[in-house]
């Protein structure tokens, strides 16, 4: 029988014991832990996406401040902010919400975080420590994947991880990742992409398959391994609805175990954005070090 991977079920777990924590270390401290997210322009995916986050740091006592900002708004205004929070002592974690309006430079103000407030992941400093296999934050979607595995009791290590895409959000790291040699690695991992010459080749080689490319269904049953792991990153809405880069249906009848979307991958991303930020404040009060 095919093992439905529930991160929605997963993710209410690490968010209590984070809420534990978090309650025993405002207590202890005096101040809880700081989230400040920097929304541009009316995305309605990522005013979805800031809502849920503000909503899951509230139940986990983490304080949140969304700063919403019109479209217009320039770079040298957005600067100016990621510096004053820089600088403030009650924020421990700064989360740049993509995609940005047109014309302004999202890799500039990424590199402008400070890397110890980087709770999202993805300041070069952040995936350099990863690539070295340095402690440090991890993204906090392809963490979510290592993390949904691990309380599955799936072991990556020795085992065939392919991941179709190489996007810098979840391909790249989520490749780095599963090939270190540590708990939730030491996979052989490959990583395909438009120029791969037969995807449904490397896919059937998979032990663990992962998509992440944002295109609905692309994956079909016919392209997995008989008892392999299939892990779907993408979301995408259809006049059906939503769907993953997964077809479910035929995929789950070669699975051993797999992801739904939604339910899936989804809600662990925000339960890790929950424990960086965690992290971030230890570090920031001194209770723990890289």
């Amino acid at each position: 029988m095919t093992t439905i991977l529930d991160g929605k079920k997963t993710s209410a777990t690490i968010r209590a014991e984070v809420a534990a924590e978090v309650a025993e270390l405002t207590a202890q401290q005096g101040r809880a832990p700081g989230l400040t997210v920097i929304l541009v322009g009316e995305d309605p995916g990522s005013q979805v996406y800031v809502r849920n986050k503000e909503r899951a740091c509230a139940e986990a006592g983490i304080v949140s401040v969304a700063h919403r900002l019109p479209a217009s708004t320039t770079q040298a205004e957005l600067e100016a902010l990621v510096d004053a929070l820089n600088a403030d002592d009650s924020v421990d974690g700064i989360l740049l919400q993509l995609p940005l309006p047109q014309g302004l430079d999202s890799q500039k103000l990424l590199d402008r975080i400070d890397p110890d407030k980087d709770v999202d992941g993805f300041h070069p400093v952040s995936v350099g420590r990863l690539a070295l296999g340095l402690p440090g934050f991890r993204s906090c979607t392809p963490a979510g994947v290592i993390e949904l595995l691990d309380r599955h009791g799936i072991d990556p290590s020795g085992k065939r991880a392919v991941i179709v895409g190489r996007s810098n959000i979840v391909g790249k790291p989520l490749a780095l990742l599963l090939m270190q040699g540590w708990k939730g690695g030491n996979a052989t991992v490959t990583v395909c992409h438009t120029r791969t010459p037969d995807l449904k080749k490397e896919c059937l080689d998979a032990d663990i398959l992962v998509a992440a490319v944002g295109r609905p269904r692309m994956i079909s049953g016919d392209m997995v391994r008989e008892g392999a792991v299939v892990v779907d990153v993408g979301i995408n809405r259809t006049e059906e609805g939503l769907c993953g880069d997964v077809d479910f249906e035929s995929a789950k009848e070669k699975a051993a175990a797999i992801t739904p979307v939604p339910g899936g991958v989804g809600p662990m991303t925000i339960a890790m954005l929950l424990k960086n930020t965690l992290r971030a404040y230890k570090l920031h009060q001194g209770l723990e070090a890289w």
